[in-house]
């Protein structure tokens, strides 16, 4: 099979690329990025050189492009994600996840192909008490999830109109290796390894469900494999968490590692006014996928974030460089090439 990966250079899709290529031998993954700010090639270091990876710098929202290029499967995760930036300017958000979704769903009706959307539990809205099903109303509350919801109906209509072979998946927070630098647990990490302020929206208690990312990898390619056309699929951990205790919990755990005085780095915390349309509470049922698709988490929470926090001190020059006035520098002279063609 020949896989279509977007957004590949991004922190989800590079580890689902990764896994892909060594959970199945005999595929091909073509990886087509933009490679706006997030997307980083040094992602895919270890298996650039593959004979099963190619490259493909360029735009979702390019429909002459997709149309040069074969798949015979089309894993969507290209996607403008940071609310903060939707909130400055939604433009690039419903340009490339409305109508680069729109030019994928074309193509892949071309090739009669399958489809399948990688969206958030984020345009369900928020929800106080319960869980969100697969049926949940969408509630968007910020120009990025409402962004994603009209994507996600765009390829309902494809289905329900031209009997695409489309699903969608709907996930909760990820984290783990090659996260990009200004989300919030390897912000904090980072932040506690060179002891400098850690900013905590409101008063620390919105709620989320956190998801080590070859977990949702792994669903991800459930679904692909095993999941039934039409079908939207919930991807969580049942793991909710309030902002403030993931914020110590890492502090705890990168003291530990680093043999830090804890007390010290927790006077690092600090409040800051809330953001706007900040969601209090995401919680998503996951029931679905575990009982269709026999499917969990594999990976506990504490051990996840264990394993998180040596990523980031292994590889401090993956993150330097991104934080370093000559990231571009470096960049370009690492990959100036390729990214010409």
């Amino acid at each position: 099979m020949k896989l279509l990966v977007t957004g590949g250079a991004g922190f989800i899709a590079s580890n689902y690329i990764r896994y892909a290529l060594s959970s199945h031998p005999d595929y091909q993954v073509i990886n087509l990025d933009k490679l706006t700010y997030a997307g980083n090639l040094e992602n895919l270091k270890d298996i650039e050189s593959s004979d099963r990876y190619t490259f493909i710098k360029g735009d979702i929202c390019d429909g002459k492009l997709l149309e040069g290029i074969e798949f015979d499967a089309v894993l969507n995760f290209a996607a403008e994600s940071h609310v903060d930036r939707s909130i400055l300017d939604a433009r690039p958000f419903l340009q490339t996840n409305i109508f680069g979704t729109y030019n994928l769903l074309e193509a892949a009706l071309q090739r009669k192909c399958t489809f399948l959307q990688v969206s958030t539990d984020e345009v369900y809205g928020s929800v106080e008490k319960d869980f969100f099903n697969e049926i949940s109303p969408l509630q968007p509350n910020s120009p990025y999830a409402a962004s994603k919801a009209s994507s996600d109906l765009l390829v309902r209509s494809y289905i329900e109109t031209h009997n695409l072979k489309a699903m969608i998946t709907r996930c909760s927070n990820n984290y783990g290796p090659y996260q990009f630098p200004e989300k919030l647990i390897p912000l904090v990490i980072l932040n506690a390894i060179n002891k400098k302020p850690i900013p905590v929206y409101g008063d620390g208690m919105n709620v989320r469900d956190w998801i080590y990312v070859i977990d949702h990898c792994k669903a991800i390619d459930a679904v692909l494999h095993k999941g039934t056309p039409g079908e939207v699929y919930n991807i969580g951990a049942r793991n909710e968490k309030p902002n403030i205790d993931i914020i110590k919990l890492i502090i705890n755990k990168t003291a530990e590692i680093l043999n830090l005085d804890n007390v010290g780095l927790m006077d690092l915390i600090t409040f800051v006014d809330d953001r706007k349309g900040h969601d209090r509470r995401y919680a998503i049922d996951p029931a679905k996928i575990e009982r269709q698709l026999d499917w969990t988490p594999e990976t506990n929470f504490e051990e996840g974030i264990s394993r998180t926090i040596k990523w980031y001190i292994s590889n401090e020059q993956w993150w330097q460089r991104i934080l370093s006035g000559n990231y571009m520098q470096y960049y370009n002279e690492q990959y100036g090439e390729r990214l010409k063609n």
